[in-house]
């Protein structure tokens, strides 16, 4: 139930997310989703691909700082309300949210959402729980 994601370390120089989406690109690895935090200076960009294991070494082959993370794919009800109904389920079972982003989806009664949280296994399960779909690794990779 858990998805891989590449997190890399940016220096915020033009050109340096172009050099990066372009080796990415000659591997043949399709991004699925990704998030940027950003300073002055640098950056952190988080990659959910289709083939995690290979962009990670790419990525570490053309000389970039690369790390892996666990972090869960979440079907929420594309309603207003439907990410409270999420995030009340996580904080009555004390999971702290470390951070969030989209992910695309084809289906219009469903949003997804990637959650990086304190204690991934029991969000997983109380989500699961509650009926919430938490979606597996190929399922994530092949949207």
């Amino acid at each position: 139930m858990k998805v891989q994601q590449i997190s890399v370390f940016l220096e915020n120089k033009s050109g340096r997310l172009a050099m990066l989406t372009k080796v990415l690109a000659q591997e043949k690895i399709n991004i699925r989703a990704l998030s940027i935090a950003d300073t002055t200076d640098f950056g952190i960009l988080r990659l959910i691909v289709d083939q995690p294991d290979a962009a990670y070494l790419m990525l570490k082959r053309a000389g970039f700082t690369v790390s892996e993370t666990a972090v869960i794919a979440v079907e929420i009800p594309d309603h207003p309300g439907g990410l409270a109904e999420i995030l009340d389920i996580l904080a009555g079972a004390e999971i702290n949210i470390e951070y969030c982003y989209a992910l695309p989806q084809k289906s219009n009664d469903k949003a997804l959402v990637v959650f990086r949280v304190e204690r991934l296994d029991e969000a997983i399960r109380v989500l699961l729980e509650k009926g919430i779909g938490v979606l597996k690794e190929d399922s994530v990779y092949g949207i």
